[in-house]
């Protein structure tokens, strides 16, 4: 994965994150505990404490702070730096191992990692992992995704099939947001691709899928929507 990432580019029709040899490409627990149902997975008042390990690049650190002031400007959620004393919190590290994190709280020292270079070059692919590290799946493993995208299973790489299998209805909640193509939380259309063909085809012959810029509108509302409790309850203890 980390020879991948390592001779990836801007032009490779993929993003980086797209390439790891983990489950769905960049998660690492298994599918027993994830699922943005899970509220135990949460964290508690809508704050994630953090650590970043030395060695990062100047552009590697102003995209993951950036991606950081960008949930606290659009969102409830705050990135609060590990003081030491935190029972919970995320170590964000650079090992040649590509970009991947866990999905949600897992409880202690859970890693994100983002190879640099290769997943620090935009504001996008840290948004990415840290939205997973809140709790949530990636947009083309929805449930009712067959409404929205085709799959071409005949274009993906052998062996990575279950990257693209859907999530249960019990497992995942949109918070009333609807299959959002913008989302940075979804494939490109040449994800896992073994010929260069797409993997994914959008009912909407117009979409652009894959975008690495930023949080989407609807990825704001979900976030929201998941934190909108624990984020009450900071703001009334004064958290």
């Amino acid at each position: 994965t980390g020879n991948k990432v390592s001779s990836w580019s801007s032009e490779s029709g993929h993003n980086p994150e797209e390439v790891g040899e983990y489950f769905q490409g960049d998660i690492i627990q298994p599918m027993s505990r994830n699922g943005i149902r899970a509220k135990g997975a949460r964290w508690p008042h809508g704050v994630v404490h953090y650590q970043i390990s030395p060695g990062f690049s100047d552009e590697a650190m102003a995209n993951i702070k950036g991606a950081m002031r960008a949930y606290h400007k659009l969102t409830c959620v705050r990135f609060r730096p590990y003081t030491g004393r935190e029972t919970d919190y995320i170590y964000i590290t650079h090992g040649n191992t590509g970009c991947w994190s866990s999905v949600g709280r897992l409880g202690g020292a859970q890693e994100v990692n983002l190879q640099d270079p290769g997943c620090t070059g935009t504001l996008g692919t840290p948004a990415h992992e840290l939205m997973h590290a809140l709790g949530f799946l990636h947009e083309q493993n929805r449930y009712e995704r067959d409404k929205y995208v085709t799959i071409n299973w005949q274009n993906i790489e052998p062996g990575r099939e279950l990257n693209f299998k859907k999530s249960t209805k019990e497992e995942t909640f949109a918070y009333g947001v609807k299959y959002d193509y913008n989302s940075v939380m979804h494939y490109s259309a040449n994800a896992f691709s073994i010929n260069g063909q797409p993997t994914i085809v959008p009912a909407e012959s117009k979409a652009k899928l894959g975008q690495r810029k930023g949080l989407s509108k609807g990825d704001l509302r979900k976030i929201n929507g998941m934190y909108k409790k624990e984020c009450q309850k900071r703001k009334s203890s004064k958290a």
